[in-house]
């Protein structure tokens, strides 16, 4: 990857391993390490207990289908300006389809085997890349896609549209933001570089999220709404209410 942004360039061999949020061992502090990870835990056992209670069997395999066209969607990169790429994150698209609790047990399923099975992130930092990746799309795309759907027109393609792409766009920037600000207070580069290194590219990086997260559910939309986590009209969904 290339980066040639107000000096980045001399951190060049730093920032190149996790231009893509994937952040390897050794790059974080063990004090940010483990905040990160407590926040992960925390999230996955409320997920897990709200799972439990609140879904039904036929969910299960919406998850695993789920998470395996995210794992598969996520090997796929997509160029950018300057010689980098980017690749699908799917938090958002993950909350989307199943909502945040069970999506987030899928994008933390997907991170987990990347991480054991292909090297992709380090072990030590697993919990910081679940939460940048995943879960700060699960939930806070989620609710961002849900108020902005309501807002506009909750049975409305349109606003499902602009909805998705908003909240799957800005789940990619605040992830980037929240790698950056890992990345500093562990020392591992100055702020601002860290800052405009990741937000530069991955500004550009959520264009192409937003793209393909609206393309996916756009298809559900169109063939199967009852699957949507909640589904226009009076769609039945999976969930039995709480």
């Amino acid at each position: 990857m290339s980066i040639n942004f107000l000096g980045v360039g001399l951190f060049h061999p730093l920032l190149t391993p996790y231009l893509a949020l994937h952040i390897p061992d050794g790059f974080l502090s063990p004090s940010v390490s483990l905040f990160t990870w407590i926040i992960a835990v925390v999230l996955i056992g409320f997920s897990l207990k709200k799972v439990r209670g609140h879904y039904a069997e036929r969910a299960v395999p919406l998850m695993g289908v789920c998470a395996a066209f995210i794992f598969a969607a996520q090997m796929i990169n997509f160029p950018i300006p300057g010689g980098t790429s980017g690749h699908l994150l799917g938090g958002t698209l993950a909350g989307v389809l199943l909502g945040p609790w069970a999506g987030s047990l899928v994008m933390a399923v997907v991170f987990i085997v990347q991480a054991l099975f292909f090297q992709d992130g380090g072990l030590t930092v697993l919990g910081a890349n679940i939460v940048n990746m995943g879960l700060i799309g699960t939930f806070g795309g989620y609710y961002l896609y849900l108020g902005i759907r309501k807002a506009f027109g909750f049975h409305r393609w349109r606003s499902m549209a602009i909805a998705v792409a908003v909240a799957a766009w800005t789940s990619v920037v605040v992830a980037a933001l929240a790698c950056a600000l890992q990345l500093a207070l562990s020392g591992t580069v100055p702020p601002l570089v860290a800052l405009v290194a990741m937000l530069s590219w991955h500004i550009l990086i959520g264009i192409g999220e937003a793209v393909i997260t609206v393309f996916a559910v756009g298809y559900i939309w169109r063939t199967r709404p009852d699957l949507l986590y909640d589904p226009p009209h009076s769609v039945n969904t999976f969930v039995s209410p709480s």
